[in-house]
């Protein structure tokens, strides 16, 4: 891994050679985009590794010798997923916070043990709304030059922070929230699905009342519900594997973002098959349907846009609204990698869900 990382900051360190000012490219035309491609070159685009194989894919101390941890340095970044923290701050990811797409697939095969067609979804989802497309590489946080120059406006390449994706950082007072309603919901004080349900539903109240941009649709209406069990899965060591998280355990991931002493992976490689009737379970507690603020306390309903049941829909709401709204007439190599992209990310789909493929940039 230390070599990975390290080959990863030489790729860096060639970008910036390569775009020493780091400008943006919004605004060129066509022709002065591939003239631009042609001096600098384009970052060539793994595919997305394979699964685990057998016999390597089970119960495994994954807060080992190897994978130290080692707290983000003032020029590191960290974001709103504390498993891509953890994850960066133990060195399966790049500790810069700096990443390609197939890195983060293979850190959480490895590091919390997704399963491959889990990990490519949620991976080429965020790449797709987050990521540079034509350096492949993406921040786990904020809007950095570490990922090269933009593509053309109105992608905006901001990062897993950018608004209406994921949740924020760490904050202590959520936190203690977290803590209350697990002790008077989860079972034993822990956050377990219970726990869970009670919290989301909390959240999206809360943020009814007092955000006036808040904006709970697709696809965020998919991330909200999958961070609510993500942590009820990968935050508990693979020995108990038994969806209570303790406190002390949430502590180490969201706050410390690091992962507890001794610390064990799932013993099986996690799909949809798990996380789905958990996702279900969590959403059937508390029902409520996509929709955005106009103002404080004023949610208004988005008929259009498809609720949480329906998962062919949310993917052709990104495939046909939320990609196609940053990218809405992409020509050349910046087209091609989107396409790429596109194809890694149903296929994921396409393994466990059985949903039309879309093509909004055509098939070719």
């Amino acid at each position: 891994m230390t070599i990975f990382a390290s080959f990863l900051l030489l790729a860096l360190i060639c970008l910036a050679v390569a775009f020493p000012t780091y400008d943006s490219i919004a605004g060129l035309s066509e022709r002065e985009i591939n003239e631009y491609v042609a001096r600098n070159g384009v970052a060539a685009i793994p595919n997305p590794p394979l699964p685990l194989p057998k016999g390597q894919d089970g119960l495994k101390l994954v807060n080992d010798p190897a994978h130290p941890f080692i707290a983000a340095g003032p020029n590191d970044i960290r974001g709103p997923c504390p498993a891509l923290n953890t994850l960066a701050s133990h060195g399966y990811l790049p500790r810069n916070g700096v990443v390609r797409p197939d890195q983060i697939v293979t850190a959480v095969m490895e590091g919390l043990n997704l399963g491959n067609d889990f990990a490519k979804f949620l991976c080429y989802q965020a790449f797709l709304m987050n990521g540079n497309p034509l350096t492949n590489l993406m921040s786990i946080r904020m809007k950095t030059r570490g990922t090269g120059p933009d593509p053309p406006k109105p992608a905006l390449i901001g990062g897993l922070g950018q608004h209406g994706t994921f949740e924020a950082v760490f904050n202590e007072d959520l936190f203690q929230g977290f803590i209350s309603t697990s002790t008077k919901f989860g079972f034993n004080g822990t956050y377990d699905v219970n726990a869970a349900a009670e919290l989301r539903n909390q959240r999206l109240q809360n943020s009814i009342q007092t955000n006036p941009q808040l904006v709970f649709t697709s696809p965020r209406i998919l991330s909200a519900y999958s961070e609510a069990v993500f942590p009820t899965i990968f935050f508990v060591d693979g020995r108990l594997n038994n969806c209570q998280l303790a406190i002390d355990a949430a502590r180490h991931f969201f706050d410390f973002e690091m992962m507890p002493t001794d610390f064990h992976r799932q013993p099986a490689p996690v799909n949809f098959t798990m996380v789905d009737p958990l996702v279900s379970e969590i959403f059937n507690k508390h029902p409520f349907a996509p929709g955005v603020n106009h103002g404080k306390k004023n949610f208004v309903l988005q008929p259009q846009t498809p609720p949480l049941s329906n998962f062919c829909g949310i993917y052709e709401d990104i495939v046909i609204h939320v990609v196609p709204g940053q990218y809405p007439k992409p020509t050349g190599v910046l087209r091609d990698a989107l396409n790429k992209n596109l194809g890694f990310f149903y296929g994921a789909v396409r393994a466990e869900h059985n949903c039309t493929q879309v093509f909004p940039y055509g098939r070719d």
